[in-house]
């Protein structure tokens, strides 16, 4: 057998019989009483019970093939049995194997397609005005993307500049798959084209940063209260007086890793805490994800890229039409569609190729 479907068959073994142990563990008396112990089993049950149940499925298949296949070898056997029983192996096998292929997909992409919700934080680079335009470029180009899907935005932060760009702004996307395909837009954006300041139509480069953050709940990841510093002050910039005078701007720093929070959005003190809090507990689980994916980078490589902010993953060339993804040396000349939020084909490539690269690995 390919040694990629015999890791990927142990892998399902694995699977199932955690399955099985939380089963006998969530009917135990002293799990059931207590919420804290049986909450965080329903849900892994949850999670691994489609995967679980596809596996079984191919595990009965193979049984059938092997039976048939069996009695198409047995020469006691009636002839026309033994015929009958051929075909069956064939259609069998070949059931197997389509189920396979689907089984492997779903288990590579399986921890990706089940986070719902991201942090999206768009920041203009270099390039002055223009790098905040093209931030502000961006911005559209995601939220209309993520209307077509179907997702939610909301707006957590921002800052302007007095030509309409972003200096930054931070979104929540929720929906559906959303992280399987949002999750590989971290990294350095590029553009180059005739800025709207430029009146003698030479081409500028700017870049812009693109950092998305899966957003766990809080079952995911725990951070103590005695670990954040919380800094409560009046908010700046605009929105009126009250604004100004009412003490609701939050600013909160996680002690052991230093990261640091500031939200003043919103005029209500408890509405930018909550929000803080939601990037808070998204930027530490990123910390804490890069943390373990260092720890195992020599048995295995991650998704396409490292995700990191300051390393260049894509050109918008608007001159030529031109879209290049670095990664995956992938240039599309549709850039004017694509920046109207038409990138299925640059995300369904990109999927496609983190797939097969999972694929490969996945024996280390």
């Amino acid at each position: 057998m390919d040694p990629i479907n015999q890791a990927i068959l142990g892998k399902l073994d694995q699977l199932d019989k955690r399955y099985i142990a939380i089963e006998e563990q969530i009917a135990q008396p002293d799990v059931v009483s207590n919420a804290q112990k049986l909450i965080p089993l329903t849900r892994e049950q949850g999670k691994l019970r489609p995967m679980v149940e596809k596996y079984r499925q191919l595990r009965e298949l193979l049984r059938q093939a092997e039976d048939s296949k069996a009695m198409s070898e047995d020469r006691s056997a009636d002839p026309e049995l033994r015929d009958m029983a051929r075909e069956e192996t064939e259609t069998l096998t070949q059931n197997a194997d389509k189920l396979l292929e689907e089984i492997k997909d779903r288990l590579v992409m399986a921890e990706d397609d089940a986070i719902d919700s991201v942090i999206f934080e768009i920041r203009a680079g270099t390039g002055g005005e223009e790098a905040a335009l093209f931030a502000r470029d961006l911005h559209n180009m995601y939220t209309r993307y993520a209307d077509k899907m179907g997702w939610k935005v909301e707006t957590m932060d921002y800052s302007t500049t007095d030509k309409g760009g972003f200096r930054e702004i931070v979104l929540t996307v929720s929906g559906p798959g959303v992280w399987a395909h949002l999750g590989y837009e971290s990294g350095g954006h590029r553009v180059q084209r005739v800025p709207e300041t430029e009146s003698q139509g030479r081409v500028h480069t700017s870049a812009a940063t693109v950092a998305v953050l899966p957003e766990p709940e809080e079952v995911d990841i725990e951070i103590k209260p005695d670990d954040v510093i919380e800094n409560v002050s009046c908010a700046g910039g605009p929105g009126g007086q009250n604004v100004n005078k009412v003490a609701s701007a939050i600013r909160l720093e996680h002690i052991p890793t230093g990261i640091v929070v500031s939200m003043r959005d919103e005029r209500s003190q408890h509405k930018n805490r909550a929000k803080a809090w939601r990037i808070l507990r998204g930027r530490v689980f990123e910390f804490y994800q890069k943390k373990a994916q260092a720890d195992r980078s020599q048995q295995r490589k991650t998704m396409i890229g490292s995700g990191d902010r300051s390393e260049r993953i894509r050109t918008y060339n608007f001159p030529q039409n031109r879209l290049t993804d670095h990664r995956i040396n992938l240039s599309l000349y549709s850039l004017d569609k694509i920046m109207m939020g038409e990138i299925d084909e640059l995300i369904v490539a990109l999927k496609d190729y983190d797939k097969q690269q999972r694929l490969e690995n996945f024996t280390l």
